[in-house]
C-alpha cells in the first residue's frame, strides 16, 4: 500500500501545474506601449481584482502584437492584447488561443502614410511602391483591403515588414514610398513629419483590438479571465470619461507629447465586450481574405477560438 501511494505522490507531481495549484500564483500578461493593458499595469489596479483569487499580475512588454502571440504559443504569457490580424495568422500557426474579449472598431487609428512631398496621390499610385508595414499586424489587413477597393493586387506591390521603429527611420529616409501604421505611432508621424494621410480604413477595415488568453489557462482558470476583463473595462470606462488624464498618463509612459497622444486617443473606440456574433464574423472575414492569397495555409473557423465560460 505504501508503494503504491508513494507511486502514485510521485505521479501527481509531475503533472504540469495550472495557474490554481501552481506555486508562484502569477497571471503573466503580454502588453504593448500603448492601450488600455499599459494604462492597466500604471495604475496598478489589476492586482485587487485578482487578489480574491490568491493572484498577481507579471508583466511583460511587446513592441507589436504578433510577438505577444508568440509568446503565447512559446508558453510564455497567459493572456494579452492585439489587433485584429495577429489573432489570424497565431490561429493558423496552431497557437493555443480563445479570444475573450474586443474593443469596438476604430477605423481612423490606422492609415496608410506617404511623406508630404510625395507623388502618390491615390491608393492606386501604390503600384510598383514600396510600402511599409509591420507583418501580420493589424495594419497588414487593412492594406490588403486598400489595395484591393484601388484595383491593385497586393502582388503588385513590395511590402517591408518592418516593426514601427525602424519603419519609421525608413519613412522619414526614403527607403519606402508609403507606411501603413496604427496609432500612437500614425499620430506622432503625423505631427513630427507632416506626412499626408493617403486613406484610413474607414470603410476597409474595423481596426479592431482584441484581449486574448491561452486556451488552457483560460479553461482552467475562468474566474481569473473574467477579473482580467472586469479590469480592462474599468481602466477603459475610465479612460473614455478622463481623456485629458489618460493622455497626460500615457504620454508620460511612452515618452510622446500629450497633445499627440490625444490626437491618438480620440480615434480609439470604448466598450470593451465579449465578441459579438457580428464581431467574430468580422475576423472570419480578415481569416478568408488571408487564405485567398495564400497569406495562411489552411481555412480557419474563428468561431472556434472564441472562448465560451463553462462550455
Amino acid at each position: 500500500m505504501r508503494i503504491l501511494r508513494s507511486a502514485l505522490l510521485a505521479s501527481l507531481l509531475l503533472l504540469p501545474p495550472t495557474l490554481a495549484d501552481a506555486a508562484d500564483r502569477v497571471v503573466r500578461i503580454g502588453y504593448q506601449k500603448y492601450g488600455n493593458l499599459l494604462l492597466l499595469k500604471q495604475h496598478g489596479t489589476l492586482d485587487a481584482h485578482l487578489k480574491s483569487l490568491g493572484l498577481t499580475a507579471e508583466w511583460s512588454e511587446f513592441p507589436s502584437g504578433p510577438p505577444i502571440l508568440e509568446a503565447m504559443r512559446a508558453g510564455a504569457i497567459d493572456f494579452g492584447q492585439t489587433g485584429d490580424a495577429p489573432p489570424i495568422f497565431a490561429q493558423a500557426g496552431r497557437t493555443d488561443l480563445v479570444y475573450v474579449a474586443a474593443e469596438p472598431a476604430a477605423p481612423q487609428g490606422e492609415a496608410i502614410l506617404v511623406p508630404k512631398d510625395s507623388a502618390i496621390r491615390s491608393l492606386a499610385d501604390l503600384k510598383g511602391k514600396r510600402v511599409a508595414l509591420n507583418k501580420g499586424s493589424n495594419v497588414h489587413y487593412f492594406l490588403v483591403k486598400a489595395l484591393e477597393k484601388a484595383g491593385v493586387p497586393y502582388g503588385d506591390i513590395t511590402p517591408v515588414f518592418l516593426a514601427p521603429a525602424d519603419a519609421r527611420a525608413a519613412f522619414e529616409s526614403g527607403a519606402v514610398d508609403a507606411w501603413a501604421i496604427w496609432d500612437p505611432y500614425l499620430a506622432s508621424a503625423q505631427a513630427a513629419t507632416g506626412a499626408r494621410t493617403l486613406s484610413t480604413a474607414e470603410g476597409l477595415a474595423g481596426n479592431l483590438q482584441f484581449y486574448l488568453a491561452s486556451r488552457s489557462f483560460a479553461d482552467a482558470n475562468p474566474k481569473a479571465v473574467s477579473a482580467l476583463i472586469d479590469a480592462v473595462r474599468e481602466v477603459d470606462d475610465w479612460e473614455a470619461d478622463h481623456p485629458a488624464e489618460a493622455a497626460a498618463e500615457l504620454a508620460d509612459a511612452i515618452k510622446l507629447p500629450a497633445p499627440v497622444v490625444a490626437t491618438a486617443l480620440g480615434r480609439q473606440a470604448h466598450g470593451v465586450a465579449p465578441l459579438s456574433p457580428a464581431v467574430t464574423a468580422g475576423q472570419q472575414a480578415v481569416a478568408d481574405t488571408f487564405l485567398a492569397l495564400h497569406l495562411i495555409p489552411k481555412k480557419l473557423d474563428v468561431a472556434d477560438v472564441v472562448w465560451k465560460p463553462g462550455s
